[in-house]
């Protein structure tokens, strides 16, 4: 598949926005990035539209066009009818003008080419007399039939889309003329490079002001009434319908918009459930004025009809029917290889995202699957990563913070701005000679301990560390650190336990005490001694009084 959409691996944050909105799940995460699988993708659009980061870029096709302006063949710009709903109050007239200024030899309505379209639509079911018909204006439903609902493919009208049946037309019109479609559709960048040599460039509205920006280029605001301009409502959900005569014998008539639908109808359609009718089918909820390269990047669903609604006519535009052989177009099934794990495999991938029962297949969606089963497929496949679990980040989390407040030696305890606990540990539980958390969450700290020092931080907003405290009730020793969360919200209280280093403190310090009184005691009766033998000693006295001193004050220092 052509590349027409691609990431911005810089911008990609590990969301799995993108493939929480992908309808037919072609989004691939390695390393947390997202990379879109071309022979899956049907360009729908979605993962550009919701991308939080701007991580996904429609490919520009400016510089091409540019290039084609300056080739000096006729480029004629076919201008699809969502045009007026994104540039509101500016008719076909002010936008011919700004292109040809922009260096165009033309431009023209595709909704002349819709007029085509839907004319062969009515053919094949008063002459053909298919069972059922679905439209293949849309791109992107076309590649959700042929690359997932195969089996539907006889059902999809072999009829150019309007884009190439107006460019198509041009071309016999006018010698050696390039064709450049603008409109709000990804997919149909997609579409002109499939089949090739009937358009020459797409460019989205995005694109087509830009150029007008950078050539000092604004549409005027002025519409031009054409009642001949029925085709205009093509854009529109059940705008084609509102184009077509509904009088063909025994058929009945469905409008359908969103990938979502379309995918429920066609499964009604494999079942054998649907027969004898036409289905209109849209990729965009609300068709073509909702497209995701809609300039205007946010749903007026409302007004964008309205401006449509104001601006088309009541009759067909007056354009010669080709023959139908002219406006033929072949779609042939289009294969993606994702491989299927066994039953034991997929098994054992649960196994690893903690699934391990059905209670445990919580199927939240959070990672973008409508189920476990579905995403340890993608596992499987290569398509998705264990950690895009959220439930099973989560258990793995708390488990390992459980696992570290549970066995760590110290007391903690969770407080929240009321000083209620929220959470203990069973160290703290034995300090306290607590035989259960139970007996006390959910009650204020001033049942276990005394508050003043939480009040203080939760006042000053400030954290008191290794505080050495006696904790009279549970007679121990603890050394205490209170922290405040960033918001002020909780309190973590922590609680080590030095009772035992205390007693050892105090036994040496006793035992320090009983060794300066016992040198005391002797020093004594040193003295005592030596008085009595002073007078045969002499100055030995002296030295024997320094000797015994020291000898105490180095007691006392230990």
């Amino acid at each position: 598949m052509p590349d027409c959409l691609r990431l911005k691996k810089s911008n990609c944050k590990n969301c799995y926005k993108c493939i929480r909105h992908c309808p037919v799940k072609s989004i691939r995460f390695s390393a947390g990035q997202a990379n879109i699988i071309g022979d899956e993708c049907i360009l729908c659009g979605h993962c550009f539209v919701v991308c939080p980061q701007d991580a996904k870029e429609i490919v520009d096709e400016t510089e091409k066009v540019r290039v084609l302006l300056r080739s000096g063949d006729p480029v004629i710009a076919s201008l699809a009818p969502s045009f007026a709903a994104n540039y509101e109050g500016v008719g076909i007239e002010a936008m011919r003008e700004a292109l040809k200024s922009l260096g165009f030899h033309d431009a023209e309505e595709t909704a002349l080419g819709a007029t085509i379209v839907k004319r062969e639509y009515e053919r094949l079911l008063s002459e053909e007399g298919r069972d059922i018909v679905i439209s293949s204006c849309c791109h992107s439903v076309n590649l959700l039939i042929q690359k997932y609902f195969p089996s539907c493919l006889p059902y999809l009208a072999d009829v150019m889309s309007p884009m190439q049946a107006h460019c198509a037309d041009i071309k016999k019109r006018i010698p050696n003329a390039k064709t450049v479609f603008i409109g709000p559709c990804v997919a149909k960048k997609d579409e002109a490079q499939m089949y090739e040599g009937i358009v020459d460039a797409v460019l989205t509205f995005e694109e087509l002001t830009r150029m007008f920006n950078a050539d000092g280029i604004e549409p005027k605001k002025e519409i031009v009434p054409n009642d001949r301009s029925l085709a205009r409502f093509f854009p529109t959900t059940g705008g084609i319908l509102k184009t077509m005569h509904l009088d063909a014998p025994g058929y009945s008539y469905l409008a359908l918009d969103g990938v979502e639908n379309c995918i429920s109808a066609l499964k009604d359609i494999e079942r054998g459930l649907i027969h004898k009718c036409f289905i209109e089918m849209s990729s965009c909820a609300g068709s073509c004025i909702g497209g995701p390269v809609m300039e205007k990047y946010h749903k007026s669903p409302v007004r964008d009809y309205a401006s449509i609604s104001r601006f088309a006519g009541s009759q067909d535009f007056d354009i010669a029917q080709p023959v139908a052989s002219s406006i033929r177009k072949m779609f042939d099934p289009i294969a993606h290889h994702a491989s299927m794990p066994s039953e034991e495999k997929i098994k054992e991938i649960m196994k690893e995202m903690g699934k391990t029962s059905p209670e445990m297949e919580l199927n939240c969606g959070s990672c973008g699957y409508n189920s476990c089963r579905e995403k340890a497929i993608a596992i499987y496949q290569g398509k998705a990563e264990i950690s895009m679990c959220l439930p099973y980040l989560k258990d793995k989390a708390e488990t390992l913070s459980d696992s570290i407040v549970n066995n760590t030696p110290n007391g903690i305890i969770v407080l929240n701005d009321q000083l209620e606990v929220q959470q203990i540990n069973s160290a703290a539980m034995k300090i306290m000679n607590l035989n259960s958390a139970t007996a006390i969450l959910g009650d204020n700290v001033v049942r276990i301990l005394d508050p003043i020092i939480f009040l203080e931080v939760m006042e000053s907003g400030k954290g008191v560390y290794n505080e050495s405290v006696y904790l009279t009730e549970y007679n121990r020793y603890v050394e205490q650190t209170v922290v405040p969360t960033d918001d002020g919200r909780m309190l973590l209280y922590i609680m080590r336990d030095i009772t035992d280093e205390q007693k050892e403190k105090k036994k040496k310090e006793e035992l320090s005490r009983q060794t300066v009184e016992v040198a005391d005691r002797v020093v004594d009766k040193q003295m005592r001694i030596v008085q009595e033998i002073a007078s045969l000693l002499g100055e030995t006295a002296a030295e024997t009084k320094i000797a015994l001193s020291k000898l105490k004050e180095s007691i006392t220092d230990e």
